[in-house]
């Protein structure tokens, strides 16, 4: 199980490097659609590795709405809400018809999920490699 848990943040390490070097590239709207691709699949891979983290510290949880919320009441996220935004907008995204929707949910990747997810892969970090 700890080889999951360690497989699993390396991948969305590589996934949010990815999203952070998209973030710092982006010149069009082509390259803005990227980085909500990308921003979805390494939100997939956030919840799912915090998912095993807590499961490995005995709690169980079977949604993303479920494990965000543990995860802010075990202290690994500080900022809840901007998680759950986060859920909202990556549910959103595999049904954007909008341009104007596209970029706000590509300004709220930059300005406020990017710095989140950022700061969380340092606070897990030195939490995985311990185990």
């Amino acid at each position: 199980m700890n080889n999951e848990l360690k497989y699993s943040f390396q991948k969305f390490s590589k996934a949010l490097a990815r999203l952070n070097d998209g973030v710092k590239k982006t010149k069009n709207e082509l390259d803005k659609d990227g980085v909500i691709q990308r921003f979805e699949f390494t939100f997939e891979l956030v919840w799912k590795t915090l998912r095993i983290f807590l499961f490995q510290q005995g709690i169980v949880t079977n949604s993303p709405k479920e494990v965000l919320k543990e995860s802010f009441k075990f202290g690994i996220i500080t900022d809840e809400d901007t998680y759950l935004d986060m859920l909202n907008d990556r549910n959103q995204t595999s049904h954007i018809y909008s341009e104007v929707v596209s970029r706000q949910i590509f300004t709220r990747i930059k300005k406020y999920y990017l710095p989140s997810l950022l700061e969380l892969a340092k606070k897990l970090k030195p939490l995985i490699e311990l185990k």
